[in-house]
């Protein structure tokens, strides 16, 4: 919602896509489309990017300019309950999204990839230019799936293709799974929240309006081929097919507790805390080196967790009537 009303404010003719599913609050999904919907450049269709014939027929009838994929089954540990959803939406999806790209030439295709990608990886901060081959869960390798196929098409139909890494995302309007939102609703209602790995968690959290500016700067400058790119040493992060890969993270990780501390401070009461360990296919801590992103376009989120949380509490009370 926030990135097509950034393109809206600047005059572009948006189309915007969604299945509505239920895998979180529908009302949530719908108020956000209500912000859309006024605009009169903006046209919401509701379908599914794993339909097939749907989508192929979306891209002739549309014939996009420009594409920027953010839908996706979200979630590390809902992953490992429903895996064939990731594959649905996550791998069939986005061999449509790439499909439709191809034969109705988009200029550029931006997509959202994930810092969970770095899996297994501890040499902090990471880096696009590290390989990422040891995904600890099905969300992670699906979208290191992505990251090859768009690759391919890169390479076999000079497609220029961005994926960006998102960082732990967090701000207003955002997903309910997250914790942000999940401690938020515990502490209000008085109930306690889960810790895991007993708090020893950090995250590079990046507030949502510094995500929407790096998609929408790098949306504007097309992936290129690296005239620099070598195959005996090949550069995980570019090739010599316009395809790039980038970090887009805080570059500054918060430690869960003090994580904690600014929503307790944001909404004024402590949080009962319930100290579990770590989940399967989590990771102790995420850092994003953003200095390929900076270079590209200019640009490094900054926003300290301090101003995003307190913006994201005086949402959440308003929304909720708190």
């Amino acid at each position: 919602m926030t990135t097509a009303l950034r393109l809206l404010a600047r005059c572009d003719q948006v189309v915007g896509l969604d299945n509505l599913n239920d895998y979180y609050d529908v009302n949530l999904k719908l108020d956000r489309l209500k912000r859309l919907e006024p605009h009169s450049n903006f046209r919401f269709v509701k379908l599914d990017v794993g339909d097939r014939q749907g989508m192929a027929d979306l891209f002739e009838t549309e014939r996009f300019d420009r594409v920027i994929h953010l839908a996706a089954q979200a979630g590390v540990r809902y992953s490992l309950q429903n895996p064939q959803a990731y594959i649905d939406s996550n791998v069939v999806g986005f061999t449509n999204i790439l499909e439709g790209c191809r034969h109705t030439k988009v200029q550029h295709l931006v997509y959202a990839s994930s810092s969970s990608v770095y899996g297994g990886n501890t040499a902090m901060p990471f880096s696009e230019h590290d390989s990422v081959d040891h995904p600890v869960s099905l969300y992670a390798a699906t979208k290191k799936a992505n990251e090859l196929m768009a690759h391919t098409y890169s390479h076999l139909f000079n497609l220029p293709t961005t994926g960006l890494r998102f960082f732990t995302v967090y701000g207003p309007w955002g997903r309910p799974d997250m914790a942000l939102f999940l401690f938020t609703k515990a502490i209000l209602d008085g109930q306690p929240i889960n810790v895991f790995n007993h708090g020893q968690m950090k995250r590079d959290f990046t507030f949502v309006d510094d995500i929407v500016e790096g998609v929408i700067r790098v949306l504007d400058r097309p992936a290129e081929a690296n005239p620099a790119y070598t195959a005996d040493q090949p550069d995980p992060a570019t090739s010599n097919a316009p395809y790039r890969v980038f970090n887009i993270g805080n570059n500054s990780p918060v430690p869960l507790p003090d994580f904690i501390g600014c929503i307790e401070d944001a909404i004024g009461k402590k949080a009962e805390k319930r100290l579990l360990p770590l989940q399967d296919g989590d990771v102790p801590a995420t850092y994003a080196n953003t200095d390929a992103l900076n270079d590209w376009v200019g640009f490094v989120p900054g926003t300290p967790i301090e101003v995003g949380i307190g913006r994201f509490v005086a949402w959440y009370r308003s929304y909720y009537g708190v």
